[in-house]
C-alpha cells in the first residue's frame, strides 16, 4: 500500500486532484445563475480559449486519436483532420453570433428564438442524448486507467469519477470548471510534448518509426470492430488475435467527415462555452485559439500513436506493456507508450494528463446538462418564479442526478472503443443541433415547427442507424452514418419550415442582434 502511495503515478494523480480541490475552493461562491451556469461572462479569450480546448480535447483525443492511429495507421489520423475542420466551421459561422445572442444554455437559443417551451423541451431531450453518448466514453477511459494502473475495479472507477464531478462542478460551477479546464489543457499538452521529446531522444525519430510501420501495412489486431476474423499478428513468438480489418470505402470516409466535422458545431458543452466570454469579439478569439491548440495537440497525438505502433511492431517493450496497448479497444496506447519510453515517472505524468482530459470534458458535459435540467426544465416549467439562489441550488441537485445517470451509462460500455463512441456522439450532434444553429443564425425562414422537426427527426434517424444497423439497407450502412443523418436533419428543418411559414414576428430584430457590428461588445 505504501509503495502505491509513493509511486510516481500516485504522486502525479494526487497533484492533479489537489489543484482541482484548490481551484474549486477558490471559486465556490456562486450566488446567482449567471455565475453558476456561465461564470458571470467574465472570461477573456486566452482563458476561455484554453478552456474550450480543454473541453473539446477529451479522452477521445488524448487517448482515442493515438489509439486509432496505432491501430489503423494513417487512416486513424484522419479523425484528427475531421475534428479540426469542425472547430474552424464553429469559429466562422457560430461563435460570434451565439455570444451576441447571449443566454445560459443551448436550449435557451430555441426557447427565445421561437418563444416556445415546446422547442426548448425538444432541445433538452437532444442535449441529454448527446451528453450521454459523450459522457459514457469519458467514464470508460477513467475507469480503465484506474483499473489498469491502480488495480481498482471498473465499477469503482466509474463511481470515483462521478464523485469527483459532483464536487468539481457542483461546488465550483462554471467559474471553477473553466479555470480547471484551462489548467488541465496545459497539463496534458505538456505531457504530450515531454513524451515526444523523450521519443526523439530515445532514437525513435520519425524515419525510424515509419520504417517499423511500413513493415506491417494493415491495421493492428485488437478487440475493436476494425479487425479481420482469424487474422493473427505475431511478434517475439507471441500471437495476438484480432477480430478483423475494416477497410473504409470512399463513401465511408465522406460519411465520417460529415459526421465529425459538423458534429463539433452541435456539441452542447462546446456551444455553452461561448456564452462565458464578455463579448462576441472575445468569443471569436477564443475559438481561434482553441483551433491553434487543437491543431498542435492533434499533431502530437498522431505522432505518438505512430511511435506506439513502431514500439509494438518492433517488440521494443515488455510483454505486459504491449499487451496493455491492445487492451480495451486500444484506449491505453498513450499510457503504455509513455511507460515504454520513460518508465514510471513519464507514465505518472501521462496518467495525470489522461485524468485531466477526462475531468475537463466531463465537467463541461455536467455543466451543460445541469443547465438543461435545472434551468430549461425545472426553471421554465416550475409553477412559481425561482430566486437566483433557488436556480443555483437546482443546478447542484441536477448534477447529483446526472452523476447517477451517466454512471449507469459508463457501466454499460466497459469494452467499447472511446474513439468510436465519441464519433457516434458527434454524429447525433451533427444531425440535430448543427442544422438548428446554422439555419437559426443564418436563415430568417426557420420556424418553431421546423426546428422541432429537425431535432426529433435528426435524433430518431441517428439512433435508428446507430442501434439498429441490421434494419438499414446495406447501401445506407456506415460505421459513422453522417452522410445519411445530417442531410435528413437539415431537410427536416427546411421542408417543415417552408410548409409552416409561421416565422417569428421579431425575426428581424433577432438577426440584427446576432449579426450587427453594434452588438460586438454585447
Amino acid at each position: 500500500m505504501m509503495d502505491l502511495l509513493l509511486s510516481p503515478k500516485m504522486i502525479m494523480t494526487i497533484f492533479l486532484m489537489g489543484t482541482i480541490v484548490y481551484i474549486t475552493y477558490l471559486t465556490k461562491k456562486n450566488d446567482n445563475a449567471s455565475e453558476f451556469f456561465v461564470g458571470g461572462r467574465s472570461f477573456g479569450w486566452f482563458t476561455n480559449g484554453s478552456a474550450i480546448g480543454g473541453d473539446y480535447l477529451s479522452a477521445a483525443t488524448f487517448l482515442g486519436i493515438a489509439g486509432l492511429t496505432f491501430q489503423l495507421g494513417y487512416d486513424g489520423a484522419y479523425y484528427a483532420f475531421c475534428f479540426s475542420i469542425g472547430l474552424t466551421l464553429l469559429a466562422i459561422f457560430v461563435a460570434g453570433p451565439l455570444r451576441k445572442f447571449g443566454a445560459y444554455t443551448v436550449a435557451d437559443f430555441l426557447g427565445y428564438r421561437f418563444h416556445s417551451k415546446r422547442a426548448r423541451l425538444a432541445a433538452v431531450l437532444v442535449v441529454f442524448a448527446i451528453s450521454g453518448f459523450y459522457a459514457a466514453p469519458q467514464l470508460l477511459g477513467a475507469a480503465q486507467i484506474l483499473s489498469m494502473f491502480f488495480g481498482t475495479s471498473y465499477e469503482f472507477g466509474i463511481i470515483f469519477t462521478c464523485a469527483v464531478m459532483v464536487f468539481y462542478v457542483g461546488v465550483g460551477g462554471m467559474k471553477g470548471t473553466t479555470l480547471n479546464q484551462a489548467l488541465e489543457l496545459w497539463i496534458r499538452l505538456g505531457a504530450f510534448i515531454i513524451m515526444a521529446v523523450v521519443a526523439i531522444y530515445s532514437g525513435l525519430h520519425y524515419d525510424k518509426v515509419l520504417d517499423g510501420i511500413n513493415s506491417f501495412t494493415g491495421p493492428i489486431a485488437d478487440t475493436s470492430p476494425y479487425a479481420l476474423d482469424g487474422k493473427d499478428l505475431e511478434f517475439n513468438g507471441e500471437s495476438w488475435s484480432g477480430t478483423g480489418f475494416y477497410f473504409p470505402t470512399f463513401w465511408d470516409t465522406i460519411s465520417m467527415t460529415i459526421g465529425l466535422a459538423l458534429g463539433t458545431i452541435g456539441l452542447p458543452h462546446i456551444l455553452l462555452r461561448f456564452y462565458t466570454n464578455p463579448s462576441a469579439k472575445a468569443a471569436r478569439k477564443s475559438a481561434i485559439m482553441a483551433i491553434a491548440i487543437a491543431s498542435v495537440f492533434f499533431l502530437f497525438a498522431v505522432y505518438l500513436g505512430t511511435v506506439g505502433r513502431g514500439i509494438f511492431l518492433g517488440g521494443e517493450a515488455s510483454k505486459q506493456v504491449m499487451a496493455d496497448m491492445v487492451t480495451g479497444g486500444n484506449n491505453m496506447v498513450i499510457p503504455s507508450t509513455a511507460q515504454a519510453l520513460g518508465g514510471e515517472w513519464l507514465l505518472g505524468l501521462v496518467i495525470a494528463g489522461a485524468f485531466a482530459a477526462i475531468f475537463s470534458n466531463l465537467s463541461g458535459l455536467f455543466i451543460a446538462s445541469s443547465g438543461a435540467l435545472a434551468h430549461d426544465l425545472y426553471g421554465t416549467f416550475a409553477k412559481k418564479e425561482l430566486t437566483q439562489r433557488q436556480r443555483v441550488m437546482a443546478g447542484k441537485v441536477a448534477i447529483l442526478i446526472l452523476a447517477i445517470i451517466y454512471g449507469a451509462l459508463g457501466l454499460l460500455v466497459k469494452d467499447a472503443s472511446i474513439g468510436h463512441l465519441v464519433a457516434l456522439a458527434f454524429t447525433v450532434a451533427a444531425s440535430t443541433f448543427t442544422p438548428i444553429f446554422i439555419l437559426g443564425i443564418w436563415w430568417r425562414g426557420m420556424t418553431e415547427k421546423g426546428a422541432i422537426a429537425g431535432l426529433i427527426v435528426g435524433l430518431v434517424v441517428s439512433m435508428w442507424m446507430i442501434f439498429l444497423p441490421s434494419t438499414v439497407p446495406a447501401f445506407l450502412t456506415f460505421k459513422i452514418p453522417g452522410i445519411v443523418t445530417v442531410p435528413v436533419g437539415f431537410l427536416a428543418v427546411i421542408i417543415v419550415s417552408l410548409l409552416d411559414r409561421k416565422v417569428p414576428a421579431d425575426v428581424n430584430e433577432f438577426m440584427v442582434k446576432v449579426h450587427s457590428k453594434e452588438s460586438e461588445t454585447a
